[in-house]
């Protein structure tokens, strides 16, 4: 009886031992893809399209604008739709409701621009913004995404920019918004989706570009 309680017990503390490891290791990870790249003022703000999370990604934005960090927030257009508005009849694009919240949260029409066409994943759109931010002669972006996009979003833009002399900065809103915290995003589906996906992305980056 003693040795099966005994062998409970070891078998217990394996399984609470691999459990605060894999806390760790999770938060771990959720954290290590989380990078900021400070810029006091840029000539614009740009919003990469993230469509569910446009919500949390505007009010980043709106906010630094309201700080005067930039003149302009420009949106990028990932050509997917959302649900049905009754008020316009349709499922309009995010890119339009990314609009619209930024005009919900004061920001001035004239104050913001979109790359109309249709960019289908981070490379691309740092590929036309380098071209639009050329033709446009600015000099520096603040570029505004998810917490969890970040790092891969830096290294690609960083990547593209390099030789332009134009300044890349990175700013996120904070999770808990429209993606979990790192200290629990593997306990929902999205979590998964967000931090796991991230990493599977980190590494066809890597590898493709």
């Amino acid at each position: 009886m003693r040795e099966l309680v005994s062998r409970r017990w070891k078998i217990l503390r394996v399984v609470l031992f691999a459990l605060a490891a894999w806390i760790l290791l999770a938060w771990g990870l959720g954290f290590a893809l989380v990078v900021r790249a400070p810029l006091e003022r840029a000539d614009a703000l740009v919003v990469l399209s993230g469509s569910a999370t446009y919500i949390e990604r505007t009010q980043r934005a709106a906010e630094l604008y309201s700080e005067g960090r930039a003149p302009k927030i420009i949106l990028t257009n990932d050509g997917q739709q959302g649900g049905w508005s009754n008020a316009k009849q349709r499922n309009p694009f995010f890119i339009e409701r990314a609009r619209e919240e930024l005009l919900r949260l004061n920001v001035p029409a004239q104050a913001i621009e979109e790359i109309p066409h249709a960019l289908s994943n981070t490379h691309e759109e740092a590929v036309e913004l380098r071209a639009y931010a050329a033709r446009s002669g600015l000099r520096s972006l603040l570029i505004v995404t998810s917490a969890y996009h970040t790092r891969r979003a830096l290294w690609t833009l960083r990547r593209v920019f390099n030789g332009s002399n134009i300044e890349i900065g990175m700013e996120s809103p904070p999770t808990g918004q429209q993606t979990p915290r790192p200290s629990i995003w593997w306990l929902t589906p999205s979590g998964w989706r967000f931090v796991g996906g991230e990493y599977l992305k980190l590494v066809y980056y890597r590898l493709n570009y």
